[in-house]
């Protein structure tokens, strides 16, 4: 990785420039303090990336849905959660993208906490407020898969932020994943890592047969010169979350990516700032965002969101990556120095 201008102990300046190639060409990055401080261009395409929103509030939920591995979960939100991923966060989450002028939005998971059909709903509500299906893409995470439930009850209230460009509605995960979403010059690739998994483990897996159906998609969109990002919720790096909360099948996932480049992977899970590169030589960049609604005892984790500004530039692509954090004295969502990401990005492992 290329750093340029006058940097910190870490290497970055205060608006960090790097840049990474892949088999397409070469992304240069660069990270804003605040995105309005640069006016916004038409030739950018401003995509914001949320995740792990935790939105539900659980308030009358019967024993008889607590079975299993739920009650676990319950308890958790009980003692903790329930504090710490608060509803007027949301709110102000919501007011906050709607004054970005966004050109889409991607929810990388964990939309509920049980993966109830009641907080399906709940959920499906806020997606409507924040903005049509067309507009904002959705990928499930692991709480939204908590336990096997029919797909006809939960996932399918949100099918219309899932589904692909010209793809109807879907019965279920191997007809709804990955699913291809093309804006301007901007390819949108969702992938699914949500599975059902034993009590105390988090983690995902995405199978074979998504694999390849993602291989395929890869290729066929290899010479189309589009930016194209893959949204996933689990990470998809070996060491950035721990063996209980990792992606399962992560190394056929890199192998996919490896063999036909990609420009961008967007995730959430570990609900904090994470960077890694996904090969060898550097290339293929994956970025984590914490959670959208968090607000806890660790301020580095509070409620954050990043908007990437995507244009084409004489090598390849420019991306300006700026991050948006919530302010306990403000009440809303400002501008943040991209520190955390900055570190992130100056410790990537690969």
């Amino acid at each position: 990785m290329h750093v340029v201008g006058e940097g910190t102990s870490i290497g970055w300046p205060q608006r960090g420039i790097a840049s990474y190639t892949n088999q397409v060409g070469t992304v240069e990055l660069e990270i804003d303090s605040d995105e309005r401080y640069v006016a916004s261009s038409g030739a950018d395409f401003a995509l914001a990336h949320l995740s792990d929103l935790h939105l539900s509030s659980l308030e009358g939920v019967g024993p008889l849905a607590l079975l299993d591995k739920r009650i676990l979960g319950y308890i958790t939100w009980r003692l903790r959660r329930r504090h710490e991923h608060r509803t007027d966060v949301l709110d102000a989450l919501r007011t906050d993208l709607h004054a970005e002028h966004l050109d889409h939005i991607a929810v990388t998971g964990d939309l509920t906490h049980l993966g109830l059909p009641q907080e399906f709903r709940e959920a499906a509500t806020w997606l409507a407020r924040l903005g049509q299906p067309d507009a904002i893409t959705v990928v499930p995470g692991n709480h939204d898969a908590y336990v096997r439930e029919s797909w006809r009850e939960t996932f399918a209230q949100w099918s219309a932020y899932m589904q692909g460009d010209g793809i109807g509605a879907t019965s279920g995960p191997d007809d709804a994943f990955p699913c291809l979403r093309i804006r301007r010059d901007v390819a949108l690739i969702g992938l699914s890592t949500a599975r059902p998994s034993a009590p105390f483990l988090a983690t995902g897996r995405l199978g074979e047969g998504q694999l390849r159906r993602l291989d395929r998609m890869l290729e066929q969109t290899a010479g189309s010169g589009l930016f194209r990002v893959v949204l996933l919720h689990h990470p998809p790096a070996a060491h950035t979350v721990r063996w209980r909360k990792s992606l399962r099948d992560g190394a056929a996932l890199r192998d996919v990516l490896a063999r036909h480049g990609v420009e961008l992977v967007l995730h959430g899970h570990a609900h904090f700032s994470a960077a890694t590169y996904l090969d060898a030589a550097r290339g293929h960049l994956a970025i984590g965002v914490p959670s959208a609604s968090a607000i806890g005892a660790k301020v580095d984790r509070h409620a954050t969101y990043h908007v990437y500004r995507i244009r084409r530039s004489e090598a390849g692509w420019r991306l300006r990556v700026s991050v948006r954090a919530y302010s306990l004295d403000r009440r809303r969502f400002v501008p943040e120095d991209g520190r955390r990401l900055r570190l992130a990005l100056a410790a990537a492992p690969t």
